[in-house]
């Protein structure tokens, strides 16, 4: 079974379904509601877990009522948690989460800004064997750990970067795979242009890079040419973390010795049946789900 070692952001996200987006400073009745785990690290793992591959979690959490939460329902989802680290009288992360008719969502997040963010202990840890790893920049040391850890091991090293991405500096520089946001890229280059960003990305870091693009699929470099896939079409429901659950699709298939555009392929599906259904990572598909997309697609 592939082994994926995924590092960084692990949150509980409280998720409410309205028909627009609220404006005024008033009470907004919700037409249905889920109290779910988030994170862009912990839904990679919940999505690995949920695709058939072993899935182990690095990240730093709070000893409180919401740490418990998040490390609960992950072991529900079958993820290892053995490296997610509680800090005594430090506070879990978590998020109220407003998702549209449209499926587009705002996000209201809280971290607690004393919760130590060194990786020293991460570096020391005996890690469990993988075949990729995984890490999200919004744990910068993590991040930088993760990544030295895959090109000691020989394994692809994959970074979910998003702003502000500078902050993970050194991991962007040992990555083997940078995979951004739209807003990630823009935040690393200052290029609005995608071919022009991607270039001046490839440039700096001597990775392979794409960028996600929602709705409007994956555009990356190949070849000294670039290439697009657009995502499969489907009524979005709640696109809460399909970029996530993207990451985690595209980390497990470079672990199974898949090339990037099969990654790319399956990833996009995995998102796309995430879209359709509403609840964050509570929507992310099982494998049986994403092949028999990808089948009725060819």
């Amino acid at each position: 079974m592939t082994s994926i070692l995924t590092v960084g952001v692990a949150v509980i996200d409280f998720v409410f379904r309205v028909e627009d987006m609220p404006k005024p400073a008033e009470k907004t009745r919700a037409r249905d509601a889920a109290v779910v785990g988030g994170g862009c690290a912990a839904n990679a793992a919940a999505a690995i877990s949920r695709l058939g591959g072993t899935a182990h979690l690095a990240a730093r959490v709070g000893q409180d009522m919401v740490g418990d939460m998040i490390v609960s329902g992950l072991r529900d989802e079958g993820v290892d948690c053995l490296l997610v680290r509680r800090f005594e009288n430090r506070r879990s992360s978590y998020s109220s989460v407003v998702v549209d008719r449209h499926g587009e969502r705002m996000i209201v997040n809280y971290r607690d800004e004393t919760l130590d963010f060194g990786a020293a202990w991460l570096a020391s840890s005996d890690l469990p064997d993988f075949d990729a790893v995984l890490a999200d920049t919004r744990w910068p040391e993590g991040a930088r750990v993760a990544m030295e850890k895959a090109r000691e091991r020989g394994a692809p090293g994959i970074l979910d970067a998003e702003p502000p991405v500078r902050e993970a500096q050194a991991a962007l520089g040992i990555a083997s795979h940078i995979a951004f946001g739209q807003k990630g890229l823009m935040d690393l280059t200052g290029e609005k242009d995608v071919e022009t960003a991607l270039r001046a990305a490839a440039a700096e870091t001597g990775a392979w890079v794409c960028v996600t693009l929602g709705e409007n699929g994956v555009t990356w470099l190949e070849d000294d040419g670039v290439a697009h896939m657009p995502s499969f079409p489907v009524e979005a429901i709640d696109t809460l973390g399909a970029g996530d659950v993207w990451h985690g699709a595209f980390a497990l298939k470079l672990g199974e010795g898949s090339g990037e555009r099969e990654a790319i392929r399956f990833a996009n599906a995995v998102a796309a049946l995430k879209c359709s259904r509403f609840g964050g990572r509570a929507g992310a598909p099982r494998y049986e789900e994403v092949e028999a997309l990808l089948a009725e697609m060819r």
